[in-house]
C-alpha cells in the first residue's frame, strides 16, 4: 500500500544560540604563512578563506579568545511508522585561545554540548539515520547527540621555510585527519542544524576520544596524518570513552585551497572496530570533498558543498557509497535559500530492518529545501523565520517499514543571527508543527500481531519489558527447550518485535519498542466511534 506521510520537525528559538560575528583584522589572528584564521573548520580541516566567521573575539594581552556556538530549542515530529517526537535543545559551545609561540602559532580549543541532558542518549528522531547505539540496541532513524566533550585539544603550527610549515594537533577529544569540515562547522549547512542520513560515511569521527595528527602544509596545500581510537562514542555521552581501546586506527588527507574561494580534499583511513556492537568488524573510509564561498550581488553570499565518502567494511564484499550536495544561498544579508541532496547505500543491519538479512542493501536518499528571512534585532540579536522541507526516498522493498516509498517533511524557522560577512549578530532557527495523516499497514499489523498470539512469545515479550535479556535466561525462567525457544525468538524477530545482539557466545535480545508503539497507535486507531462518519465507502453514502 503507497502512503504519503508527512515528517514536522519543530524548533523554537533561543537567545543561547548565539554565533555573534566580530569582524576583525585577520592579520591580527592569521597563522603561519599568512593562512587566514578563517581557513580554519573542525579539527585541523580547512575551509575555503572566504568563509563567513561567526564569532566573538577579545584580546587578552598575547592571548585571542574566539567564542561561539549554536543552540536550537526543536520540537521534532516525524510521522512514519518509524518516525517519533520530542522536544528537545540542539547545542554547542566553543572556546578558543590562541597566541604566538616559537614564531609559529599555539591554538588551545575546547567544544562542549549539554545535548547528553538536552536531547537524551537516544538522540532526536531522523529518518533513514544510522549509527552508533543505545542501550545495546542500535540506533535507527535517530540521530544520535553529541557528547558532553566534542573536543579538547591543542594545535600547534609553525614554519619551517617561506612557504612551508609543520602542525601538530593533540587531542583527548577531537577530530581527526578524515572526512570534510564536519557537518556543523560547514558554510554551506549552515541555516540546517540536521544532520546528514550521510553523516557516518563521511565525517562521523569528528568527535573521537584520542587523536594525535602532524601535517606539513604551504601556503594552499597541506598533507596531514592521523593516528587515533577508531571506536565511535558509546551512549554514556558524558565521559571519556577510554576504556579498553587504544590509538589503533590511521588516517591521512591532502587538502588543497586553490584561492580564497575554494577548498578540496580526499582522504582514507582504517577505522579498527568502529562499532560497539560488532566489534570484529573493521573498515577503509575514503572519500572526496569540494567546498565553496562565492559572493552574490552586492550583500549576499553562496556557499556549497559537493562530498563523496564510502565504508568499505572488510571482509563484506563491495564498498557502501555517499553524496552529498548541500548549498545556503543568502541573497542580500536578509533572505536566504538554503538546500540538502543526499543518496547513501545502507544495509539492513544499519537500518535494522528485521525482516530482511543483516547484509541486504538498499539505495536511500533525502531532499531537503529551506527559506530563511531575517526580520529584525532583539536586544542586538537578529531575529529570522523560515521553514524548510524534506523528501526522504526509499525502495519499494522497505515501503512496508517506512509506510511509503517518498517520506516527506516541512520545517518552520525563526532565526537569530547575522549571515552577512559584516557586522555583530546572532543566529537561531526555530520551527513550526503541521498535522499528518498516516494509513496503517496492514500487512505490517497481521504479522506483529500473529507474532503475539501465542502464550509463550507474550510472556517473552513481558519478560523483555524489564529490559534485556540473554537467551539463556530466558531459557531458565520459561523451562522451554532450546529449538523451542529460539523458534518463538525467530517468530518475534522477523516481526520486528524484538532485537538481537551477540557479545561473546551469548545472544541478548531486547524489545523493539517503535514496533510496540506501532501496535498501539493501530489499537488506538480502530478504537470504535474513532472514525465516525469518514467512511468514503458508496454503500455509506
Amino acid at each position: 500500500m503507497r502512503r504519503f506521510l508527512l515528517t514536522l520537525i519543530a524548533c523554537a528559538a533561543w537567545p543561547l544560540r548565539a554565533q555573534m560575528d566580530m569582524h576583525h583584522s585577520m592579520k591580527m589572528n592569521g597563522g603561519p604563512l599568512g593562512i587566514p584564521e578563517s581557513r580554519m573548520g573542525s579539527g585541523t580541516s580547512w575551509l575555503p578563506d572566504a568563509s563567513p566567521m561567526h564569532a566573538a573575539h577579545v584580546m587578552l594581552g598575547a592571548w585571542s579568545l574566539m567564542l561561539h556556538g549554536n543552540g536550537f530549542v526543536q520540537y521534532d515530529w516525524q510521522g512514519s511508522p518509524r518516525g517519533s517526537n520530542q522536544l528537545g535543545f540542539v547545542n554547542w559551545a566553543m572556546a578558543a585561545a590562541s597566541r604566538p609561540l616559537g614564531g609559529g602559532r599555539l591554538e588551545l580549543r575546547g567544544m562542549l554540548s549539554a545535548e547528553p541532558w538536552t536531547i537524551g542518549a537516544r538522540g532526536y528522531p531522523l529518518l533513514l539515520q544510522s549509527g552508533e547505539s543505545y542501550r545495546g540496541t542500535p540506533l535507527h532513524d535517530r540521530q544520535h547527540p553529541h557528547d558532553l566533550f566534542m573536543e579538547l585539544a591543542a594545535l600547534y603550527e609553525g614554519p619551517v621555510g617561506r612557504n612551508l610549515g609543520l602542525s601538530v594537533y593533540l587531542a583527548p577529544v577531537g577530530e581527526p585527519a578524515v572526512g570534510p569540515v564536519a557537518f556543523p562547522h560547514r558554510p554551506s549547512a549552515a541555516d540546517d542544524p540536521l544532520a546528514p542520513i550521510s553523516h557516518h560515511w563521511q565525517d562521523g569521527t569528528h568527535i573521537t576520544f584520542g587523536v594525535v595528527t602532524a601535517g606539513v602544509f604551504t601556503r594552499a596545500v597541506k598533507l596531514e596524518g592521523s593516528w587515533f581510537n577508531g571506536r565511535e562514542p558509546d551512549d554514556h555521552r558524558t565521559d571519556f570513552d577510554y576504556t579498553g581501546r587504544k590509538l589503533d586506527s590511521y588516517s591521512v588527507r591532502l587538502t588543497a585551497n586553490p584561492g580564497r574561494r575554494w577548498s578540496a580534499s580526499a582522504w582514507y583511513a582504517y577505522l579498527k572496530s568502529p562499532e560497539e556492537l560488532h566489534p570484529d568488524e573493521s573498515l577503509h573510509r575514503y572519500g572526496a570533498a569540494a567546498l565553496t564561498t562565492q559572493p552574490f550581488g552586492r550583500r549576499g553570499q553562496w556557499a556549497g558543498a559537493l562530498i563523496w565518502g564510502a565504508n568499505d567494511q572488510i571482509g563484506a564484499g563491495q564498498p557502501s557509497h555517499s553524496v552529498v550536495l548541500e548549498s545556503t544561498l543568502d541573497l542580500d544579508g536578509t533572505n536566504a535559500v538554503f538546500g540538502r541532496a543526499e543518496y547513501v547505500r545502507k544495509s539492513a543491519q544499519e537500518l535494522v530492518i528485521a525482516s530482511a538479512p543483516a547484509t541486504a542493501q538498499y539505495n536511500v536518499g533525502a531532499v531537503a529545501l529551506g527559506y530563511r528571512r531575517m526580520v529584525g534585532t532583539v536586544a542586538g540579536l537578529a531575529v529570522g523565520l523560515g521553514a524548510r522541507a524534506s523528501v526522504n526516498l526509499v525502495p519499494s522493498s522497505l515501503e512496508p517499514t517506512y509506510g511509503s516509498r517518498a517520506v516527506a517533511g516541512l520545517r518552520s524557522a525563526c532565526s537569530c543571527g547575522h549571515r552577512a560577512p559584516i557586522d555583530t549578530s546572532t543566529k537561531l532557527d526555530t520551527i513550526l508543527i503541521m498535522p499528518t495523516t498516516t494509513v496503517p499497514d496492514l500487512s505490517r499489523a497481521a504479522r506483529q500481531f500473529h507474532a503475539l498470539s501465542d502464550e509463550t512469545r507474550l510472556e517473552i515479550v513481558r519478560l523483555l519489558s524489564h529490559g534485556e535479556r540473554c537467551v539463556c535466561e530466558l531459557q531458565d525462567v520459561l523451562d522451554a527447550a532450546q529449538s523451542r525457544l529460539s523458534f518463538h525468538l525467530k517468530t518475534l524477530k522477523d516481526a520486528g518485535l524484538v532485537t538481537d545482539r551477540r557479545e561473546g557466545r551469548w545472544v541478548y535480545y531486547a524489545l523493539n519498542r517503535d514496533a510496540l508503539r506501532e501496535i498501539a497507535e493501530f489499537a488506538s486507531d480502530v478504537k470504535p466511534g474513532k472514525h465516525a462518519g469518514s467512511c468514503a465507502r458508496a454503500c455509506c453514502s
